[in-house]
C-alpha cells in the first residue's frame, strides 16, 4: 500500500499546476478527487459556467449541521514580467523555504487541508470537517459565489469557517470591503490641429482622477477609522487609465478603472455617491457645448468586508487549536471569509501559514516552519472534532 502523502507531497504536486486566473484549475480539481476518492472522501464539485473552471466541496465525518470548514483558493496570479530564480511552477526548495508560485498565496494551506483531509478519513469524527476549494479568487472573489450559493440549499449548514489565507498562523478577525468600479469618459473627437473645438476624454479622465484623490484626502483626514489595520482609513485607488488612439486625435472616450476598500465604518455607495456628484459637476458646465460629455461610474466588482468578534466561537477555536495568544488583527488584503460570513452567516476567521510579503511577486516562498505549525494546528483541529466540537 502507498504511503499516504505529507503536505509537502501534495504541495510539491498542486504547484505544478499552472492554475493562474481565469485559466482552467480542472488538472487540479482532479488530482484532488483522486486523492478524495482513495481516502474514501465523497465530494461534490461547483463548475463555472463554461465548465473549464470548478468549486470542490467535501464532507468528512458525520453528515449534520455543524462543523468546520477549511477553505482556501486554486488559483494564483502571473508570474509573466516577474524574474524568478526557479521555474515558479515546480516545488524548489532552499535552505527551508519552499519556493513556487502559490507556496504562500495559498497552495501550502490547501496542501495542509487535504493531508488533513485524508487524516481525518481514518478518524470517527463526532463533529464534520468540511473542504471548500475555489477559484478565481484573485480576480475578485468571483469563483465561490457559486459554492456558497450552493451550500445556502444543502441541507448540511456548517457553524464555522477558517480560510486560510497566510497570515503567519495568526489569527485575523477582520479585512476591508472592496468595490471595483470604471469611470467611463465620454467627450468628442477631432483633429488635434483643432484640438479646442474638441473634447479631451483624457482631460475628462484627468479632472475626475483629481476629484478622487481629493476624495481619498478627505476619507483620511475624517472618515471613519480603525487601527487594527495598517491603513486605518478607507482608500480610494485609481489602478487603469486607458484611452485614445493616435496623436493627431482628440480622444472621444476614456475609462478609469479604481477601487474603494472602505472600512465598516464608511459605506462605499455613500461614496460612489459624492464621486458621481463630482463627475456631474464637472460635465454639466460642458454640455451647451458638447451635449454628449459625460461621466459614467459602473461597478465591475464587490465583495464585502470581514468583522468577527474577537469572542466569536471560530476566534476561540482557533485559540484552541493554534495555541496562539497573540492579540488578533485585521488583514489588509481582501477574502473569500467576508462573503462565508454574509452570505451563509457562518463564524468565519482568516489564519494560515505564510506571510502576504512573500506573495505575488517573483520567487514566492513559504517557510517549513510556516508549514509545520499549520499542520499542528490542523492535527489539533481533528483531535478536536474527533471529540465532539
Amino acid at each position: 500500500m502507498a504511503a499516504e502523502p505529507t503536505t509537502l507531497d501534495i504541495l510539491a504536486r498542486l504547484i505544478g499546476f499552472a492554475t493562474v486566473s481565469r485559466q482552467s484549475n480542472r488538472d487540479l480539481i482532479g488530482y484532488v478527487t483522486s486523492l478524495l476518492e482513495g481516502a474514501g472522501i465523497g465530494w461534490e464539485l461547483v463548475e463555472s459556467a463554461d465548465g473549464t473552471r470548478a468549486n470542490l466541496f467535501a464532507t468528512i465525518g458525520p453528515a449534520t449541521d455543524g462543523g468546520v470548514v477549511l477553505s482556501g483558493h486554486t488559483d494564483v496570479v502571473p508570474v509573466e514580467g516577474q524574474s524568478w530564480s526557479t521555474d515558479p511552477f515546480q516545488l524548489c526548495e532552499r535552505e527551508r523555504r519552499y519556493y513556487g508560485r502559490g507556496t504562500t498565496d495559498m497552495k501550502g494551506f490547501v496542501a495542509a487541508a487535504l493531508a488533513a483531509a485524508l487524516r481525518a478519513a481514518r478518524l470517527e469524527l463526532k463533529t464534520p470537517l468540511h473542504l471548500a476549494l475555489s477559484y478565481d479568487e484573485e480576480i475578485g472573489c468571483v469563483g465561490v459565489r457559486g459554492l456558497i450559493d450552493r451550500m445556502a440549499t444543502s441541507k448540511i449548514r456548517p457553524a464555522l469557517c477558517i480560510v486560510g489565507e497566510p497570515t503567519g498562523m495568526r489569527i485575523a478577525t477582520g479585512h476591508k470591503g472592496k468595490v471595483a468600479l470604471r469611470a467611463c469618459c465620454t467627450g468628442r473627437a477631432g483633429h488635434s490641429a483643432l484640438a479646442p473645438l474638441a473634447l479631451n476624454a483624457l482631460h475628462l479622465g484627468a479632472d475626475f482622477l483629481a476629484r478622487l484623490r481629493e476624495r481619498q484626502r478627505l476619507l483620511a483626514q475624517n472618515g471613519s477609522r480603525d487601527d487594527q489595520y495598517e491603513i486605518a482609513y478607507t482608500t480610494l485607488h485609481a489602478g487603469r487609465l486607458s484611452g485614445g488612439q493616435a496623436l493627431n486625435i482628440v480622444p472621444e472616450c476614456c475609462e478609469i478603472d479604481f477601487e474603494i476598500r472602505n472600512v465598516v465604518g464608511d459605506d462605499p455607495r455613500s461614496i460612489i455617491a459624492d464621486l458621481e456628484d463630482d463627475a456631474e459637476a464637472l460635465v454639466a458646465p460642458l454640455r451647451p457645448t458638447f451635449p454628449e460629455a459625460a461621466i459614467a461610474i459602473n461597478q465591475v466588482n464587490a465583495y464585502p468586508g470581514l468583522e468577527t468578534p474577537v469572542d466569536s466561537p471560530v476566534v476561540k477555536l482557533l485559540r484552541l487549536i493554534t495555541q496562539n495568544r497573540d492579540p488578533t488583527f485585521k488583514v489588509a488584503f481582501g477574502t473569500e471569509a467576508g462573503l462565508f460570513q454574509s452570505h451563509l452567516g457562518l463564524a468565519a476567521a482568516v489564519c494560515g501559514p505564510g506571510f502576504m510579503a512573500q506573495g505575488h511577486k517573483a520567487d514566492e516562498y513559504i517557510d517549513a516552519d510556516q508549514l509545520s505549525l499549520c499542520d499542528a494546528m490542523l492535527d489539533r483541529l481533528l483531535e478536536a472534532l474527533a471529540t465532539g466540537l
